[in-house]
């Protein structure tokens, strides 16, 4: 009898959390969201060279970040809620579907239509995986943790690009988007097996209102950025009803927010400076992340004539340099502060951005690089600080909508940076065609995609080439402009963090 209850009190003991295995697995999760972002940036001009319609270029990158801003506050509440293991295993079988099914498409369309369903489930993996280790490691022990996720940065950069440009080189870009399968049941298998929880289940309270005018307003934004100035002027009625749209679901949505009782976004936690601070910050360097990874092969490859596995070696220094400044982060900000760490990382984001704005063909990819390697450098400080800072100053029950705010700000910063930058680079390319193209042969932004296939570039006329290859440099120019008057702002935003930090978890 007595063995019998002691077996019923085993079984009904809570299992433990194998916390290695656990963070193995969150590190192979986040490193499938990793190489998405450098392989897609390396395989994108051999997949508009094959499908066309360059002028749709930014909204393979718009559609999935789209998704992913507006679904990851959602995700965080959730998790909040149910936990962080369902959810998790839940946004990553969506991703999976969403991969599978852009390796099988046929036209930019299709691609776009299914980077928003892999979009959908990505805005789970990012914050949730953070604040799992958030959850599972003591205050002591995350900026330490934080440099061993950061350091999937660091194997994606190596592995992603020069995976994604022997894929384009010697078999198809559709393998790009098919890598990430194994990589997502694997990660499912760990996290389901070794994950344990204990949470007090809770109806749910989903803010649907939230969500629904949130994706009204970036979407208006959206087109609003990327088609004025292409498809519209930017006083025309359509540009003014899409900034009208916009402004007015917005401010629907602040309303909302500050009305119900579980909010999508609670205001309540911006109240603390360092993460209001921090969040602008994050929204800003989204955009010059997004401005940099999607649009420097094009550059490469386009202009200095080189192939995707020169363009993919450019974006690889990037997120090298970041898992290296990251380690680095876990050091500092316990020695010299947040705010120190953070100034530091701010500084290296203006110097590389300074590299890209004074890059030329003559320069060659070395120069690229180093810009890239200055730029990750600087993500890698600032936004490790800033989520070691955040999961710091808030208590477990608003972890994960915390973090997920964090994220839902540098991925909005991303979605408004590939719509901003992608306008910015379609106007400038038909602007400048329109001053030197032949009349009897007039040539289109979509005429840009003819540079991105070797082949087809070959049989220009050099005439011809020179006209579409400086049209793209002003263009892309004018791109790492922006992205220098935002490493400008970012700077002046972390000057403004607190000295000390107010820490409650």
């Amino acid at each position: 009898m007595g063995q019998v209850l002691d077996k019923k009190i085993i079984e009904k003991a809570p299992k433990r959390t194998r916390r290695p295995l656990v963070l193995a697995a969150v590190m192979l999760a986040m490193f499938m969201g990793a190489i998405e972002a450098t392989i897609v940036s390396t395989a994108m001009p051999a997949i508009v060279g094959d499908l066309g319609e360059f002028s749709l270029y930014s909204w393979v990158f718009s559609s999935y970040l789209l998704m992913n801003a507006v679904t990851v506050l959602i995700y965080g509440k959730l998790s909040d809620l149910f936990g962080r293991k369902p959810i998790l295993i839940f946004g990553i079988i969506l991703f999976l579907i969403g991969s599978l099914l852009c390796g099988f498409a046929t036209s930019m369309t299709m691609l776009i239509i299914f980077r928003l369903i892999q979009g959908f489930g990505a805005g789970a993996v990012m914050p949730i995986a953070t604040t799992i280790v958030g959850d599972i490691y003591s205050k002591e022990e995350r900026a330490k943790i934080q440099g061993y996720l950061s350091s999937v940065w660091g194997i994606s950069a190596i592995s992603g690009p020069a995976i994604g440009g022997v894929l384009v080189e010697f078999a198809s870009w559709h393998y790009v988007f098919w890598i990430n399968i194994p990589l997502g049941v694997l990660a499912i298998i760990g996290i389901g097996r070794y994950l344990h929880e204990n949470i007090e289940k809770k109806k749910p309270i989903i803010d649907y209102w939230g969500a629904f005018l949130l994706t009204i307003s970036i979407t208006s934004m959206m087109f609003l950025l990327v088609g004025s100035g292409t498809n519209w002027g930017w006083t025309s009625p359509v540009a003014i009803g899409l900034f009208v749209v916009s402004g007015i679901t917005f401010c629907l949505f602040v309303f909302q927010e500050k009305r119900v009782k579980e909010p999508m976004m609670p205001f309540n936690i911006w109240k603390e400076r360092s993460i209001l601070i921090a969040n602008m910050a994050s929204l800003t360097t989204g955009i010059m992340l997004i401005g940099i990874s999607s649009f420097l092969p094009a550059y490469v490859q386009g202009v200095m004539e080189r192939s995707s596995v020169i363009a993919g070696f450019t974006l690889t220094t990037m997120s090298i340099g970041w898992p290296i400044a990251s380690w680095a982060a876990g050091t500092l900000l316990l020695k010299i502060g947040f705010r120190t760490t953070s100034i530091l990382g701010g500084l290296s984001l203006i110097l590389g951005s300074v590299m890209f704005v004074t890059l030329s063909p003559e320069d060659g990819p070395l120069w690229a690089a180093a810009g890239s390697f200055l730029f990750g450098v600087g993500m890698g400080l600032t936004s490790t600080t800033f989520i070691v800072s955040i999961q710091s100053t808030v208590s477990w029950q608003q972890r994960g909508i915390a973090t997920a705010a964090n994220m839902f700000m540098r991925n909005l910063g991303n979605t408004i940076g590939a719509a901003l930058l992608g306008g910015v680079l379609n106007n400038q390319i038909m602007s400048y065609f329109q001053k030197h193209s032949n009349e009897s042969e007039p040539l289109s932004v979509d005429t840009t995609n003819i540079l991105l296939n070797e082949g087809e570039r070959n049989k220009l006329a050099l005439e011809v080439k020179e006209i579409l290859q400086d049209g793209l440099t002003l263009a892309l120019h004018w791109v790492y402009d922006v992205v220098f008057i935002f490493a400008v702002i970012s700077f002046l935003l972390i000057i403004f963090l607190p000295k000390k930090e107010n820490r409650s978890a």
